[in-house]
């Protein structure tokens, strides 16, 4: 006999979910406010969706960089023929998938050379 202590919602039986002719009735169905949805799925054996063929969402970002930088960037992604912008994207996801598997010794942003941790326009 099993020894777990019961859940409450397992003794619960669960209503059975219509067939719906289309995603519009479906849709009707779960958007009523008077439907609870726990009270025809067990929330607790569901499983996290992944879909790994959906593009990735982005998220702009301002990052100051010394000219030098930049212009060696642009180079480097020139001689490649692929935009700078997508050659910098690729270098960061190699550089933290080498970080997250075999991490280096603590580093600062004090000991890199071209950063400053000065607030902008003093100096």
């Amino acid at each position: 006999m099993d020894k777990r202590p019961m859940d409450r919602r397992a003794d619960k039986r669960l209503k059975r979910v219509p067939k719906f002719r289309n995603e519009v009735q479906e849709r009707a169905f779960w958007e009523t406010g008077v439907r609870d949805s726990t009270e025809y799925l067990d929330w607790g054996q569901a499983t996290r969706a992944v879909f790994p063929n959906l593009k990735p969402s982005t998220k702009t970002i301002s990052l100051r960089l010394p000219r030098h930088l930049l212009e060696g960037l642009k180079t480097a992604a020139n001689s490649r023929d692929v935009p700078y912008q997508s050659l910098i994207k690729v270098w960061l996801q190699e550089k933290l998938l080498q970080a997250v598997s075999k991490p280096a010794a603590s580093t600062t942003l004090a000991s890199s050379p071209g950063t400053s941790r000065t607030r902008r326009g003093t100096k």
